[in-house]
């Protein structure tokens, strides 16, 4: 297709031609009414100008008869801005006036009638136009009064011809700041055309160009750059979940594997068999769990779960969550103080947000616990309202994260050095992360000096709940 027909093809340039026909239209249509209205005016002032003449005529007529009337035609027709004045007898001998050359049959019928005529002071000259009105005076006298509408031709020339050259002129200038504008409009358009051609070629890295004129193209520039890189950041979160689970999971299945292969090889008694098939249930148990927390995760972030939200009191959430951690923490040589008071409602899945506040605590109780036998130290759990969002707040004393490791224990199978003799696959504060996000809330790790401070923003949700009838 060549470049023209292109152009001529964009919706833009049908718009703009659109609207330069209607606009042509418009204007075509107030230039026709104005013409006719201004040539009706003129007929209607030179009709006007006649009657009043005949009426006069006839007056004159009446008071001296038709000696009279052809003195004061004879007198009239001699004046500079006289009209067409004429009198015949009844055979059309012409008696006084200016008019030559009226055909013979011209005053045989009364009545209004435009024809070409010759004023007798001008025999050589062109014959002109003109609006006459004939009557039939007693005798079989007859009487003709015209006025000259040479005027109404020229003005219907002199509105005509600008009129013309002024639509041709718009048309060209339309279409030409249509195919201007179009090869704009257009030009973007396969700049945008070319970046996705790019990126469905596996270059996600493309974005679309924003010119900084805050029009409807920048707008959706900016939206479908957002976009893309939520899916780049998506499909790097593939590809790494993807590597990781090569990684992290080829341990544990390499491990059931040759603990199989080793009590085929050396078990004897039922005790050996027994004690195998526990340990190969207790690792397939970790990787099932494994499994459903990455699907957890997914869920979370396509957001699935949206359709099962309600609204829960996040206080009372907390407190039921924190009394089953309680006897493990305990346990651990951990005090954890609970202090969420109420209500603080949010809308969201109560389910889904208690699995992540569980993976918070176990994870506090899981590096914090102290190494001294008899030594206690202090897990807190806080819930407390911020203005119009809930905060809560898990805090431990435990040997912290490095500031700079933070933002990678959010990223799935991620587990720091510190961590690699504690059991786990690095997903419990990834599932966190996942759940806040599906609730519209804000996820950060603080310091505790010493410890680790998990941080959560929700929502809360202020809306009157609805009253059963």
């Amino acid at each position: 297709m060549t470049a023209l027909g292109k152009l001529i093809r964009t919706t833009a340039f049908k718009l703009i031609a659109a609207y330069l026909f209607v606009f042509a239209v418009f204007a075509g249509s107030v230039i026709a009414y104005l013409g006719w209205h201004t040539q009706r005016l003129v007929t209607r002032q030179a009709t006007e100008s006649i009657e009043a003449d005949t009426r006069f005529i006839e007056a004159q007529f009446e008071r001296g008869g038709i000696s009279r009337a052809v003195q004061v035609v004879n007198r009239r027709a001699r004046a500079p801005d006289a009209g067409l004045l004429l009198v015949t007898s009844f055979s059309g001998d012409p008696l006084a006036g200016n008019v030559l050359n009226l055909p013979l049959n011209f005053l045989d019928k009364p009545g209004w009638r435009e024809i070409d005529y010759l004023r007798s002071e001008e025999a050589s000259a062109a014959p002109s136009r003109a609006l006459v009105y004939v009557t039939f005076l007693p005798g079989e006298f007859r009487l003709l009064v015209g006025r000259d509408i040479v005027e109404r031709e020229e003005l219907r020339q002199i509105i005509i011809g600008p009129a013309v050259w002024g639509l041709v002129l718009l048309v060209v200038l339309g279409v030409a700041g249509g195919l201007f504008v179009t090869r704009r409009v257009l030009k973007r358009i396969d700049q945008m055309t070319a970046i996705s051609d790019g990126i469905m070629a596996g270059d996600l890295s493309g974005r679309l160009s924003v010119a900084d004129t805050g029009d409807e193209f920048d707008r959706l520039a900016l939206s479908l750059n957002a976009m893309l890189e939520r899916i780049e950041a998506l499909m790097a979160g593939l590809k790494e979940v993807s590597d990781n689970i090569a990684h992290d999971l080829k341990t544990p299945l390499t491990r059931l594997r040759n603990r199989a292969e080793d009590a085929l090889r050396t078990a004897g008694a039922e005790a050996d068999w027994r004690a195998a098939t526990e340990q190969t249930i207790e690792e397939s148990d970790g990787l099932i769990r494994t499994f459903d927390a990455l699907l957890m995760i997914a869920r979370a972030e396509a957001g699935q779960a949206r359709a099962a939200m309600v609204r829960f009191d996040l206080a009372e959430t907390a407190a039921s969550v924190a009394e089953l951690y309680e006897p493990l923490a305990d346990e651990a040589g951990l005090d954890l103080v609970v202090d969420a008071s109420g209500p603080l409602p949010v809308h969201g899945v109560r389910e889904l947000f208690a699995q992540a506040l569980s993976n918070m605590i176990d994870n506090a109780i899981k590096y914090s616990a102290p190494d001294t036998p008899g030594e206690r130290r202090e897990l807190t759990l806080t819930v407390t309202r911020e203005g119009e969002r809930a905060r809560l707040a898990v805090a431990d004393r435990g040997p912290g994260i490095p500031e700079a490791d933070r933002p990678r224990v959010l990223e799935r199978f991620v587990r720091l050095e510190a961590s690699r003799t504690q059991p786990g696959f690095g997903l419990g504060l990834s599932l966190v992360a996942a759940v806040v996000r599906l609730h519209g809330g804000t996820l950060s790790l603080e310091g505790n000096d010493p410890g680790l401070r998990i941080v959560v923003d929700l929502p809360l949700d202020l809306a009157e709940p609805e009253r059963a009838a």
